[in-house]
């Protein structure tokens, strides 16, 4: 290696950051799979039956009970021992739990969102069922059939008050407790008001869904606002790490100093708690710029 001008500290490290960037393009690519199989599997329900076989059941258990966060492990191990230090093994050990609740978040969030789109639909899908002539309990029927997000929503309550005679603004006061369906409240006022006063529905739930539309729209421009700062924290974030590859490619070894030198270390803890109190701040301010979800 030194022939070739390469050190062997220098190349230790190319070496590590190479499985590690291995590593982490498998565990992406696991995830995207994962997701593909899930939208194909909602789009052609025939398909998933079809290729459920024993063993697939089986690696689906496996992968529901071992998070694809779990190649932090092997990933942090590996580092490790190239690294010669217990340190990046510690790391990804440690990083394991607030990844996957990062990654449980997320899918909350999209969850809410979904369910938030699927109300929308539900308010302007009955009131365009009411305008054709169908009786109220009769466009909850066929509007609830014909949702496009209706995975999102569990319209059971809403379709056995409907079939057994019981309340629907019950049930949809019910299903407004799921997070992120709290817009089917209104829907529910609206259904109690016209079986009070005999008041038009129709328009009620158009005023709602409207309404509804108005909120998200707003919501996704400031998201679409705070795109750029978002960027340029984590980019701010991630400059440590392209100092480290500049000081390695110069041949400096600063690896070696933060993991192996008890002021390194000292500097590393030091630098990991500040990048996490910067990036959690920036996610505070995002938040509360956003609003209530």
């Amino acid at each position: 290696m030194a022939g070739l001008g390469v050190t062997w500290p220098s190349a230790h490290a190319l070496t590590a950051a190479a499985v590690m960037a291995l590593l982490g393009l498998g565990a992406w690519w696991l995830t995207r799979r994962d997701r593909t199989v899930g939208r194909v599997g909602r789009l052609y329900p025939g398909i998933r039956e079809r290729r459920s076989g024993p063993w697939r059941l089986r690696a689906r258990r496996v992968r529901a009970l071992l998070p694809v966060e779990l190649l932090l492990l092997p990933l942090g191990g590996t580092a490790a021992w190239l690294a010669a230090s217990p340190v990046p093994a510690l790391a990804g050990a440690a990083a394991v739990w607030p990844v996957i609740r990062l990654r449980r978040r997320r899918r909350a969030v999209r969850e809410r969102e979904d369910r938030q789109a699927a109300v929308v639909e539900l308010c302007a899908a009955l009131a365009g069922e009411l305008r054709t002539g169908a009786t109220p309990h009769q466009a909850v029927e066929m509007a609830v059939e014909g949702l496009p997000h209706g995975d999102a929503l569990d319209p059971t309550a809403l379709l056995a008050a409907v079939r057994l005679g019981g309340s629907v603004d019950g049930a949809l006061t019910l299903l407004a407790e799921s997070p992120g369906a709290e817009g089917a409240r209104g829907a529910a006022a609206c259904w109690r008001v016209t079986s009070a006063s005999g008041a038009g529905l129709a328009e009620g739930l158009d005023r709602v869904a409207e309404g509804l539309r108005a909120e998200r729209a707003l919501r996704d421009c400031v998201r679409a606002e705070l795109a750029g700062p978002r960027s340029t924290a984590v980019l701010l974030a991630l400059l440590p790490v392209f100092g480290l590859a500049l000081g390695a490619a110069l041949g400096a070894d600063p690896l070696q100093v933060l993991l192996h030198t008890t002021s390194g270390l000292v500097c590393l803890l030091v630098g990991a708690v500040l990048e996490y109190a910067g990036l959690a701040w920036t996610a505070r301010i995002a938040h509360a710029a956003e609003g209530p979800a």
